[in-house]
């Protein structure tokens, strides 16, 4: 069967029309994606995709993030550990974090030290962001949670103190991560990353100003409450998403992701709202430049 084939769930989609307003991936991981930096980069520009934002899970992820974002005026960084990092760090054993056996145990001071390289990173002019960093109950069981959410609460420190967005990672812990935020006070800029709430939930973020990144999954015909949040969260709070290699929209669900089929997801959101994809387009450009400050 050719590699190009609709069936061959390796194979890269196509490229969509390109868009006419250009709008940036607000979170992407180009280095778990096929092909060079400057590859990705030029596919994503040639369909409208002119910025992404780069995005760490770990200490050596996230100095990549930050090497890259200073080589190419089109990538911005985010420096963080991942909320199923802090307790593969200090327990070794994650609760199901990777599935791979257990690694050895650092304990408290092994995630003290990993957290204060993030945040020397997270001083650097490239790096826009703190995250992704947050709460995670679905790989995470409740042996990792302590170490998972005191490294959520340093992350919201630093973003705070380093003046940088907060990007946040939630799943399965809606309601204990809006308890943090609060706990904490949150950063002037926060961001949720794949947002996997409802339309009640949306509009708990917009009374505090928080953003909602919508990605692929938006499109899957299981998640209507993905398409309810994004009809009703205000247009000045939208942000636009791959979370390449994963999450790629229908009707290539399954099959690599990468930022230039961002233009996928912003038709659907645009059908969702009912307004044209060049508004859409133009407020997404607009909402991410704002919210991570470049």
């Amino acid at each position: 069967m050719p590699s190009n084939s609709p069936r061959d769930k390796n194979a890269a989609p196509p490229l969509p029309e390109p868009l006419r307003v250009p709008v940036a991936d607000s979170h992407t991981h180009l280095d778990m994606q096929d092909g060079t930096v400057e590859e990705g980069l030029a596919k994503a520009a040639s369909v409208g995709v002119t910025t992404v934002v780069q995005v760490g899970c770990d200490v050596r992820g996230s100095r990549w993030a930050a090497e890259t974002a200073a080589r190419y005026d089109a990538v911005h960084a985010t420096v963080a550990l991942h909320p199923n990092e802090a307790p593969r760090i200090v327990h070794g054993d994650p609760d199901g974090w990777s599935r791979q056996g257990e690694r050895e145990a650092g304990g408290t001071a092994a995630l003290d030290e990993a957290l204060a390289e993030i945040d020397r990173l997270a001083a650097l002019p490239q790096v826009k962001g703190v995250g992704e960093t947050g709460l995670d109950h679905f790989r995470t069981g409740p042996g990792g949670k302590e170490a998972q959410e005191a490294s959520f609460r340093a992350h919201i420190e630093m973003a705070k103190r380093h003046g940088k967005a907060l990007v946040i990672h939630d799943r399965d812990t809606h309601a204990d991560v809006l308890r943090i935020l609060k706990e904490e006070g949150a950063p002037e800029r926060t961001v949720f990353h794949c947002y996997s709430g409802d339309a009640e939930m949306a509009q708990i973020c917009a009374g505090a100003g928080y953003f909602m990144s919508f990605a692929g999954n938006v499109t899957f015909k299981n998640a209507q409450n993905l398409r309810d949040a994004v009809a009703v969260a205000p247009l000045e709070l939208l942000l636009v998403e791959t979370d390449a290699p994963f999450l790629t929209p229908a009707p290539y669900r399954g099959r690599p992701n990468a930022p230039y089929l961002i233009p996928v997801t912003v038709r659907a959101m645009a059908a969702v709202r009912g307004i044209d994809e060049d508004a859409l387009a133009t407020a997404l450009a607009a909402n991410t430049a704002r919210a991570f400050g470049y």
